[in-house]
């Protein structure tokens, strides 16, 4: 089975985009599922487009696929504060960064790759934490 890596991001207005690392399909939508749901319809229509017009289209639409969806770092935070489920408090505690600057990470400024680090592993280890409730 072939697997493709997507990423979903959050916009500033609100809305989430997904697209494909390594292929040329992407959507968008008012949530992460409506997201993703538009790109897997672009993939059936590019598909059928292509067998209908005798072009080219990638082999693994023919096979069994799955797609892979990451989150961005800043969207992940934009996502669960902007829900009202963590708050920049709780962020801090998560991922070990100070509020302010959480606070410009999810109004604009790009994370360099060590605060993404950070973020990433704080949000695994709470994942790690949680997971063990049912175990």
């Amino acid at each position: 089975m072939t697997t493709i890596e997507a990423i979903i991001e959050r916009a500033s207005d609100g809305t989430f985009t997904v697209y494909c690392k390594d292929e040329i399909f992407s959507g968008a939508g008012g949530t992460m599922a409506a997201a993703k749901a538009d790109m897997e319809r672009q993939m059936a229509f590019y598909k059928k487009t292509a067998q209908e017009e005798g072009f080219k289209y990638p082999a693994f639409l023919d096979g069994p696929y799955e797609v892979h969806y990451s989150f961005d770092a800043t969207s992940l935070m934009k996502y669960y504060v902007g829900a009202g489920i963590f708050s920049l408090a709780g962020m801090e505690i998560v991922t070990g960064i100070n509020q302010k600057q959480l606070w410009s990470y999810l109004n604009g400024t790009k994370p360099r790759k060590a605060q993404r680090d950070r973020i990433e592993r704080g949000f695994r280890n709470l994942c790690n934490d949680l997971s063990t409730i049912f175990v």
